[in-house]
């Protein structure tokens, strides 16, 4: 059977697969218990030159039962202390860029705790599409068994309130009541500055997702 040229040709789509348990070996190997990459990527961004508040972010992952998940992956992509990326993409020339900070880092939780954790610094306010200020945030992607499409959500600071007020992403979000699944609460625990975000994938306490 032969098909004329130029007439459209569709593809089946190829059947979808949630993250199974080798997507430590390729992107966490070290958790894994495997030695396989010079360089490892971490959860840690942060070295002795790096400028700004030194934070720590943690927190726990559930599935919609409201059990913990316990080998969840994570990426974060945040701004510089002074709300800036370190990508030529972000044009905010006239605030420094910090050749000592990647704002990029890859973790996993804990098997045994379900914790996951990133040693950071508190990113400065950017300024996003059509000039809108945004409050300080963290940019967060998670994958795990049983989701399919990674997901995509991002995190706020409890000690910014008058930012988040203003902050033209959460005030998209059409129901005030869950503006709050985006905010991480500050506290500190022997003298480190920590902000806890527990993620719920499905359920009652649901956090946002964003289609990016």
């Amino acid at each position: 059977m032969f098909r004329e040229l130029n007439t459209p040709f569709y593809l089946k789509e190829t059947a979808s697969q949630t993250a199974g348990p080798y997507v430590h070996i390729g992107l966490a190997p070290k958790q894994a218990g495997f030695d396989i990459f010079e360089n490892n990527f971490g959860n840690v961004l942060v070295t002795p030159e790096t400028k700004g508040e030194r934070i720590r972010l943690e927190g726990r992952v559930f599935d919609g039962s409201g059990a913990l998940i316990r080998d969840v992956l994570l990426e974060i992509w945040q701004a510089n202390a002074a709300g800036r990326y370190n990508h030529p993409a972000d044009k905010q020339e006239d605030k420094p860029i910090d050749p000592s900070f990647r704002g990029w880092g890859r973790g996993t939780s804990d098997f045994q705790t379900g914790v996951y954790s990133f040693d950071t610094v508190k990113p400065g306010a950017v300024v996003g599409r059509h000039g809108k200020l945004m409050a300080p945030h963290i940019n967060v992607w998670i994958v795990a068994r049983g989701i399919n499409i990674g997901l995509h959500t991002r995190v706020y600071f409890s000690d910014e309130q008058e930012a988040n007020a203003k902050d033209p992403i959460l005030n998209g979000i059409e129901w005030v009541e869950r503006r709050k699944t985006l905010i991480a609460e500050r506290s500190e625990k022997d003298g480190q500055v920590v902000y806890q975000f527990d993620v719920h994938i499905q359920g009652p306490n649901e956090t946002v997702f964003f289609d990016v």
